[in-house]
């Protein structure tokens, strides 16, 4: 029984970490929507990275938090972490800005419902 609780109260802090990520990614996709550049290093100019960098770093936080608590769930790694880290960086000259690619995100994440209600 305790094992049980420990368990329960184990995933709802999973669960209120995964909200807390999605919450602080939309915020970010957001801003980068807007027309601000950095999000996703496309440029990769240490000013811009610089700028970003506490974003990065607090998505970055939740997700290793995320990702322990889920291991001990004997669960996957968190998706859409992987997903935005494996979006990052230098593209294709023809690729879309930022901007759009974070206006994609959003889309995706309301199409899903992940971001619905943070």
């Amino acid at each position: 029984m305790a094992k049980a609780n420990r368990l329960e109260r184990l995933d709802a802090r999973r669960s209120d970490l995964e909200g807390e990520y999605i919450a602080a990614l939309i915020e970010a996709l957001r801003v980068a929507a807007s027309g601000k550049w950095g999000l996703f290093d496309h440029h990769g100019d240490r000013w811009t990275r610089s700028a970003i960098a506490p974003t990065i770093d607090r998505l970055n936080e939740i997700g290793q938090a995320i990702d322990k608590v889920r291991g001990q769930l004997s669960m996957p790694p968190f998706e859409l972490q992987q997903q935005f880290l494996a979006s990052r960086g230098p593209v294709d000259p023809q690729a879309v800005g930022e901007p759009k690619q974070a206006q994609a995100w959003l889309d995706r994440l309301a199409f899903t419902g992940e971001g619905i209600g943070r």
